[in-house]
């Protein structure tokens, strides 16, 4: 609370100066009468320091010389009895000791005014020291040094000493003892060097002892005292300028202010502790921490120089602690009064020798008073500051020379290593056992030292070995179990550790090598919670034992009682479950989790199986619109088209071969023909066919054709990506499928199972009553048998954990799994420990840890890739095609069959039921433009019919029983009409020309058949013999067969 208060008065100081100085361009503190701003304060630009009923003795400021035959410096010491000759002594034994070949001595005059100061003075008595001692003498540095070290009131007074030399301008050469309380911005504020080895020094003596010994961990421990954030800070940026040499974690940073802040460090990892506080204090801090088992053999305490301080009643602490220490006693300070005269001395030598200075001249010229001044802070003060900061003063052959950084601090420092031992009797004594330097480059010599507890061995610095119970069960790829070695009762090539499996009753008693040979006893257990395992094991120090869970069951909560992993936590059977168990508000209920290593959900696993080529895999490679337009609209407008361009072409199937025309009918083509043609030509068959006569229809045709080739090159391109085998499964969407969540709403309804006292079994339970009490009769044992069912084909389905379902996936060399859908219930895997387990906060941070350097994710890579990849499969481009792969053509095939059995049944139809029909309606005729076959079957009907009607075979005679017989004798009636149209045209054309032709004509087919002449009839014509042989006995078919040899045969009747 002093401290405050002196930090608020110099605030209050701060802002007065800053308003003196806007007004009148002085300082004035203290009180006065009303219109106190007479002749002095009227005059301004001078500084006024005191109480206004006591005029404080001022001294002129003599008028600036060129080159001043003297430079007055300050020197501030403790207060001592009978100490001023001593520092009188050393003041002008440093002056004598200066160099001669100073250059200065020529020019000026050196001069020391001593001031001696208790260990808390009051502002007051600061402020009448500066104003009688120091600016009246215009001194033009001071030279400050104090050993007190009670960082409360002394070094608050220290504190605002320096901070209002500063704020006057005036350069400050210090060294205190308890420099490390300063406040750090308030000090880069000021002027001032420091000649004392700075709390930066100590922490990078504190983590070389750490580096030396290989202590890669540790935790702060400060008290309120001032400085103790900048402490902190300092180790803070030496831990990260050494990262890339020696890699340090700050475990923890207690700032102790009442006994129970310790309790942070019982939880914690931390072996080694950074102390900085007063004596006092750290006699309280290392108390508590005996009572917490804070500073047993196991722990090392390292300790500032505030600790030390003088080294005073050491039996307040423990046996082997380890302290920085530099020397802080009234002979130590004496001797640096010699070094602080030299950097002044030095440094005047480098202001006056440079040019740029020779217009402003050394001296302070401030006055309490004001008179005769002319600013409120030393201008000259700013570059004078600059040349001492820059001084290299040589120091004895062993030292290096004096040097400052930036920042005013000592570059070169050496500190002292001590140990608390013990000594004659039950004394302690702090002995020096090493060194600590920064020059040339840091540098640490230790020998001998006492650890704590009397020890003459060093800490491990992290926590010492303890043994954990760890049940496990097992489930790739996170806990694999395999049989070890038979003869050395080992894992094979060291992967994996001994766990045991089998209950601890049948192991008792037996030697620990003949039961690890018993594959039934033990196995080799690895996967990726053992390789975390062993990590932490390494990191954290501790030894375990593995062992199986009895009952083989995750945990869960059966008729209110706890089974499996969770009720050995529950029932202090064991220290810690490590394997894929599943974090859930339930289990959380009684036991603790680590942070997550692992996020799960809940997933389902399905196999892919091969599929029958579908019957109308080779209508896919177009869609149905597709298939319609090519099917109802382009065949159907070319057939048309073709037929129509046919018939209405002159040279093709002209209308003017009706009635009217004297042309014979020449031309064979009809509509069914047309189709067969654009039909061959669609799919570019090799058959005989009837092609168009007529111009138009040919190049319709063509045009036709050239479709059919762009038509059949998309076809084919498309073909082979459709006549392949499919690969199908059941695409489920996750737990909330209809198929699963309601799953005798489908028929046949789903197979699917999980594994029964799981996290999984308890979720479905939960949330989803109807699938999870169907279910029951498809659950597997384990989660390998329930995939193994899928591939078999079993089960449809296995709900499970979605990180153990993706291993198993990835590890299916034939790549047939698949996990399907969304995941359901996201969680996390952790290490599971019994209710306020000591060990789970250590655990937490190395899990957080790995977490953050990436080993989790190395080691989740590792286990979780499998065999399968997905582009397996590109190697079998080659192979033979399977009787599946085109198993549709051969179906195509057999439907084409049936099609025609069908046609054939429809065909004999038409011939038995509606021939006759046609032949006697009026579009008998113009059937034979649909199909040239449909109207010679017609007109061949017709012949028959009239034959029978002309009475052949009336009597018995000339009657065909076979179609074909009758199909002949139609043929050689329509040769003989054709022939008697060839003679009414010859004759004709022999009437045109004048001729008249023979009295001859042919007989009529009923003349030919019948059986009485008429005498008086002219002759006629008799059919020649070889045609009709006796046309008085009945024909018979064998005659016409054996005559018409070399005719050509019926066309066949379609």
């Amino acid at each position: 609370m002093q401290a405050h208060t002196f930090v608020i008065a110099l605030a209050a100081l701060s802002a007065l100066t800053a308003a003196a100085a806007e007004r009148g361009g002085g300082i004035k503190i203290g009180g006065g009468a009303a219109g106190g701003g007479g002749r002095d304060g009227a005059r301004g630009g001078g500084v006024r320091i005191g109480d206004a009923t006591r005029r404080p003795r001022t001294s002129p400021a003599p008028p600036p010389p060129r080159a001043p035959s003297s430079i007055t410096a300050a020197l501030v010491v403790p207060h001592k009895a009978f100490g001023a000759r001593d520092y009188t002594k050393a003041e002008k034994a440093a002056l004598a000791k200066l160099p001669r070949k100073l250059k200065l001595f020529s020019q000026v005059r050196l001069n020391v005014t001593l001031s001696m100061q208790g260990l808390t003075p009051s502002p007051m008595s600061i402020l009448d020291s500066l104003c009688k001692e120091f600016l009246a003498v215009n001194v033009s540095a001071i030279l400050y040094l104090m050993n007190h070290e009670q960082y409360g009131r002394s070094t608050a007074s220290a504190q605002y000493f320096l901070q209002l030399a500063g704020y006057l301008g005036i350069p400050v050469i210090a060294w205190n003892a308890d420099n490390s309380g300063l406040e750090k911005r308030a000090s880069h504020a000021a002027l001032r060097l420091q000649l004392a080895p700075s709390i930066e020094h100590q922490t990078a003596a504190m983590l070389s002892i750490l580096e030396r010994y290989k202590w890669h961990q540790f935790s702060v421990v400060t008290s309120a005292i001032a400085g103790h954030d900048d402490f902190i800070q300092a180790v803070r940026e030496r831990v990260t300028a050494l990262q890339d040499r020696f890699k340090f974690t700050i475990l923890n940073a207690v700032v102790v202010k009442k006994p129970t802040d310790l309790n942070e460090l019982v939880t914690s990892e931390a072996r080694v502790m950074l102390l900085y506080a007063t004596r006092e204090e750290a006699a309280d801090i290392l108390s508590t921490a005996g009572d917490l088992h804070l500073t047993s053999e196991n722990f090392v305490w390292i300790v500032t120089q505030s600790v030390l301080g003088s080294m005073q009643q050491p039996n307040k602490f423990p046996v082997g602690m380890l302290g920085i220490h530099f020397d802080t006693s009234s002979s130590s300070l004496i001797a640096e009064i010699a070094t602080a005269v030299k950097v002044f001395a030095y440094g005047v030598e480098s202001y006056i020798l440079a040019p740029e200075n020779a217009r402003h001249p050394l001296g302070t010229r401030l006055s309490c008073s004001g008179a005769g001044a002319s600013e409120a802070r030393w201008s000259t003060g700013e570059r004078f500051y600059q040349h001492l900061k820059n001084v290299s003063v040589e120091s004895e052959a062993s030292r290096p020379s004096i040097e400052f950084t930036p920042d005013g601090e000592l570059r070169a420092a050496e500190l002292k290593i001590m140990n608390l031992r013990p000594a004659i009797g039950e004394q302690l004594v702090w002995e020096e056992i090493g060194t600590w330097n920064s020059y040339p480059k840091e540098r640490l010599d230790i020998k001998d030292i006492v650890w704590p507890g009397g020890l003459h061995t060093p800490p491990q610095g992290v926590p010492e070995k303890f043994h954990m119970r760890i049940t496990f069960l097992e489930e790739p790829p996170y806990i694999n179990l395999a049989p070890p070695d038979p003869i050395s009762g080992r894992c094979i090539l060291d992967r994996g550790v001994i766990c045991r499996i089998a209950p601890e009753a049948e192991v008792a008693g037996l030697e620990a090598g003949t039961a690890h040979r018993n594959s039934s006893l033990y196995q080799c257990c690895s996967g990726f919670c053992i390789d975390l395992l062993q990590q932490l094991a390494e990191q954290l120090g501790f030894t375990y034992e593995l062992s199986r869970v009895e009952d083989g069951r995750w945990g869960t909560l059966h008729h209110g009682k706890w089974n499996g992993l969770i009720a050995d936590l529950v029932n202090k059977k064991t220290d810690m479950v490590l394997t894929s168990l599943i974090i859930n508000s339930d289990r959380e209920a009684v036991v603790d989790f680590s942070v997550p290593f692992m996020e799960t959900g809940v997933a389902i696993v399905v196999a892919k199986r091969t599929g029958i080529i579908s019957p109308t895999a080779f209508l896919e490679p177009f869609d149905t619109a597709s298939w319609m337009l090519v099917g109802a609209v382009a065949i159907q407008a070319a057939t048309f088209s073709i037929f129509f361009f046919e018939w209405l072409s002159p040279s093709g199937f002209d209308c003017s071969t009706g009635q009217d025309s004297n042309r014979a009918p020449q031309n064979r083509f009809s509509l069914c023909r047309t189709y067969w043609i654009v039909w061959a030509v669609l799919f570019q068959a090799s058959v005989h066919v009837d092609s168009p006569r007529g111009f138009t229809a040919r190049f319709m045709t063509n045009m036709w054709a050239m479709f059919a080739v762009v038509f059949l090159a998309i076809y084919t391109a498309n073909l082979a990506a459709f006549m392949i085998t499919r690969e199908e499964f059941h695409e489920l969407s996750g737990l909330d499928d209809p198929r699963i969540s309601r799953p005798l709403t489908i028929r046949p309804p789903l197979k699917f199972g999980t594994v029964p006292w799981s996290h999984t079994d308890a979720t479905l339970a939960k949330y989803f009553q109807e699938p999870h009490a169907y279910m029951s009769q498809f659950n597997r044992s384990t989660v390998g048998a329930g995939v193994q069912g899928v591939l078999t084909g079993e089960l449809d389905a296995f709900i499970y954990d979605g990180t153990v379902l993706d291993y198993l996936v990835s590890q299916d060399e034939d790549c047939r799994l698949l996990t399907v859908g969304a995941w359901y219930a996201m969680s996390g895997y952790g290490l599971a420990f019994a209710r306020n387990s000591k060990y789970l906060s250590m655990f937490n941070k190395r899990l957080l840890d790995l977490r953050s350097n990436g080993d989790l994710e190395r080691l989740r890579r590792y286990w979780m890739t499998g065999t399968c990849k997905p582009n397996k499969q590109e190697h079998k481009s080659s192979d033979p095609l399977a009787l599946e792969q085109f198993l549709s053509a051969f179906l195509l095939l057999m439907a084409g069959i049936l099609l025609a059995a069908l046609l054939l049944l429809l065909e004999h139809v038409y011939f038995r039921y509606m021939r006759g029909h046609l032949a006697a309606s009026t579009v008998g005729p113009c059937c034979a433009l649909v199909s040239l076959s449909m109207g010679q079957s017609l007109s061949f009907h017709g012949a028959v019919v009239e034959a029978a009607a002309q009475g052949f075979g009336m009597r018995g005679r000339g009657h065909c029983r076979s179609a074909v017989c009758a199909a002949q004798i139609w043929r050689a009636r329509h040769e003989r009409d054709a022939a008697m149209a060839r003679a009414r045209q010859l004759a004709a054309a022999l009437a045109a020309h004048g001729l008249a032709p023979p009295p001859r004509r042919l007989a009529s087919a009923a003349e030919l058949l019948g059986t009485a002449t008429d005498a008086t009839r002219p002759r006629t014509l008799r059919a020649p013999a070889d045609l009709l042989p006796d046309l008085d006995r009945p024909l018979s078919c064998g005659d016409l067969r054996a005559k018409e040899r070399t005719r050509v045969e019926m066309e066949t009747v379609l």
